[in-house]
């Protein structure tokens, strides 16, 4: 028989959802977050082999590399995109780039569906490489939300254990 899947509520079988989740920026929650893509990191593979035994080819793990994070946002008055990307690339030049506030700490949490966290991932040292203030406007589309948008760059991922299975009711 196989473990359960979900040790403290063993009567569920289903998995969590992915549309029920947090992110928090400086320790606040997005406003009107709608997606974000997938964690992931690929680990390089290295080939090679020894003088003694050229038809056998060995492979070791290479250096890891974490892919970006985009986040999509429902456009709103929320400043935090906008803020974040102008303290690595500012308009009034390089004078009004932060360089001590630029990188940061982002906090992710999927929620059950009661809405309780039930796992958190930290990316470490993130920051903006991409911000698209506006989307495509377009007077024909009547029932379209307006979506901003920030791509991240980081220094890799890790959960947060301390997080562990909400009691479900």
């Amino acid at each position: 028989m196989p473990a359960p899947l979900f040790p403290v509520n063993a009567h569920r079988h289903d998995p969590y959802r992915t549309f029920k989740f947090q992110v928090l920026i400086d320790g606040q929650p997005v406003a009107g977050l709608r997606k974000m893509t997938a964690l992931k990191k690929t680990t390089e593979s290295v080939k090679w082999r020894t003088a003694g035994d050229p038809s056998h080819e060995r492979v070791l793990p290479g250096g890891t590399s974490y892919e970006s994070v985009s986040l999509e946002q429902g456009l709103t008055h929320d400043p935090v995109f906008r803020d974040w990307a102008n303290k690595v690339n500012n308009i009034e030049g390089d004078a009004g780039m932060s360089l001590k506030e630029y990188r940061k700490d982002i906090v992710v949490t999927v929620l059950n569906l009661q809405g309780q966290p039930a796992m958190s991932y930290k990316l470490r040292r993130a920051w903006v490489s991409s911000f698209q203030a506006l989307p495509d406007l377009d007077a024909g589309s009547m029932n379209t939300v307006g979506i901003q948008s920030i791509t991240l760059e980081h220094e890799g991922w890790e959960q947060d254990t301390s997080v562990t299975e909400p009691t479900e009711s």
